[in-house]
């Protein structure tokens, strides 16, 4: 680093997208959770008229996505605030309302860890049990923080029931409490319901997923309207114009579309179960999934050998080093039903030497 460097971020750890890079070198890319399908072609069609408008400024309200989301979410627009990819809503939340600390699970998505450090965010981690699930009994003695639940979590796949979702709202009254849906579309039930019950509830969602937008950038959260204004707030003191005209055109698009949205999910979950049936028949232990991912182990090969064996047959999975408790898993994106075939015939070969 250079000595210019403001002193405070020296002790920073990046999100490390090496691994994304190198599966764009003719991979066949099972590692970064991805829809595994094209957008529609409306989607394109509207971004590509969009870019006709580049020379302006795109509306920083993003109203005509607003209506047409919150109208297919049934809440009010006013309750919606748009972000440049759900990471963005993430930083606004760690930087707007983590001044009396911040909790997530030991085992969750890695960003949250990266942001409180960015922000200089003291945290907590509580552990997931034995079968990697959430317990909100964990969370009892937390009220005051701001806790983040990635639901669907992340890498596990596993869903928390919206009881348990509300029993740790309820539990922590004078905090926040995030639910990151990143993956709710593809298994388990919303917690955006609940915004208009409880009063200390954002729920982050994506198009980046089920919505086949990963390139675009594109989230959302929902929230009651007061929190809504504190986002909005933060967010046009910084970026104001954070999601481009094209985006916004393609987002639009993309609700338009849910048909296709739903057939594509549909779809996803079809491969998803046949292939988790499929790797249990291979001695695989297979965590039961929500999401558009498996987090499997084997029982006799080390998920490094996996990774390994499956690299160098140009398929790139996920592998965890850290923490222990899950260095034998990896995380394998559901692609296609052709891309989860050649997946299976390759394992078969390595686990048989």
């Amino acid at each position: 680093m250079s000595r210019f460097l403001n002193s405070k971020f020296n002790s920073l750890d990046p999100y490390d997208t090496s691994e994304e890079l190198e599966s764009m070198n003719g991979y066949v890319r099972l590692n970064t959770n991805e829809s595994p399908f094209e957008p529609s072609v409306n989607v394109v069609k509207a971004a590509r008229s969009a870019a006709g408008t580049l020379n302006f400024y795109p509306d920083p309200d993003c109203t005509k996505l607003r209506e047409k989301l919150s109208a297919l979410m049934n809440v009010k627009p006013s309750e919606i605030v748009f972000g440049n990819g759900s990471d963005e809503i993430l930083n606004i939340l760690f930087m707007a309302f983590c001044e009396h600390d911040a909790a997530f699970p030991d085992i969750t998505y890695s960003f949250y860890k990266i942001l409180a450090g960015f922000h200089g965010v003291d945290f907590v981690t509580v552990p997931l049990d034995e079968n990697f699930k959430i317990n909100p009994d964990d969370y009892k003695s937390l009220n005051g923080r701001t806790i983040f639940i990635a639901n669907p979590n992340a890498p596990t796949g596993i869903f928390l029931s919206l009881d348990d979702v509300e029993k740790i709202i309820n539990q922590n009254p004078d905090g926040l409490t995030v639910i990151d849906e990143a993956y709710i579309d593809f298994g388990g039930e919303s917690a955006k319901k609940l915004i208009h019950e409880h009063k200390n509830l954002i729920v982050v969602r994506t198009f980046s997923k089920s919505r086949s937008m990963a390139g675009a950038r594109l989230g959302w959260c929902m929230t009651n309207e007061e929190i809504a204004k504190d986002i909005n707030n933060i967010k046009n003191t910084f970026t104001p114009y954070n999601i481009n005209a094209m985006t916004q055109a393609a987002g639009l698009a993309a609700v338009e579309d849910e048909e296709i949205t739903q057939k594509n999910v549909t779809m996803i979950k079809r491969v998803r179960d046949n292939t988790a049936s499929r790797l249990r028949e291979m001695g695989f232990e297979v965590l039961d999934s929500s999401a558009n991912f498996l987090f499997v182990r084997h029982k006799s090969v080390s998920g490094e050998k996996i990774f390994e064996a499956l690299k160098r047959c140009r398929i790139m999975i996920r592998h965890f080093t850290k923490p222990e408790k899950i260095s034998e898993f990896n995380r394998i994106t559901i692609g296609t039903a052709e891309q989860m075939q050649i997946l299976l015939e390759v394992l078969k070969r390595v686990i048989k030497k």
